[in-house]
């Protein structure tokens, strides 16, 4: 068993970029190990991800504000603090904050991730299929 207290040996938060629209920051919960990534994601409103999907699926735990998740060919669902989302494996997908609110969600990643483009305006303000 291994405790990490609160935050990952002091890895600073890190501002994302090549892969995000608007402004994005992660915080290591875990070190990056097995192919899993563990990080705390604060998307500021109307940020979200590319189009991406994972190796072995992605788990996301809501933590508060409010957002969007898509998958491909499908309309935007809100999620809610306390949602859990389960990602299948090579389930091409985004999420990130709705356009009225933050989001902060857990996000563990399993497997390499794999990014497509950004996501057009038109497909994230879709209305959302709830």
């Amino acid at each position: 068993m291994i405790i990490v207290p609160g935050r990952s040996n002091g890895a600073p938060t890190s501002q994302r970029g090549d892969t995000f629209t608007g402004t994005v920051w992660a915080d290591p919960v875990v070190p990056a190990s097995d192919d899993i990534v563990v990080n705390t994601v604060f998307f500021q409103p109307g940020a979200r991800t590319f189009w991406h999907q994972h190796e072995r699926g992605q788990l996301l735990h809501v933590l508060a504000g409010g957002g969007l998740i898509c998958t491909a060919g499908e309309p935007p669902r809100r999620i809610r603090p306390g949602d859990v989302v389960w990602v299948p494996p090579g389930e091409r997908h985004w999420h990130g904050a709705s356009g009225e609110t933050f989001l902060a969600h857990l996000a563990v990643s399993l497997g390499t991730t794999m990014w497509a483009g950004e996501v057009a305006q038109a497909d994230y303000l879709r209305s959302p299929g709830d």
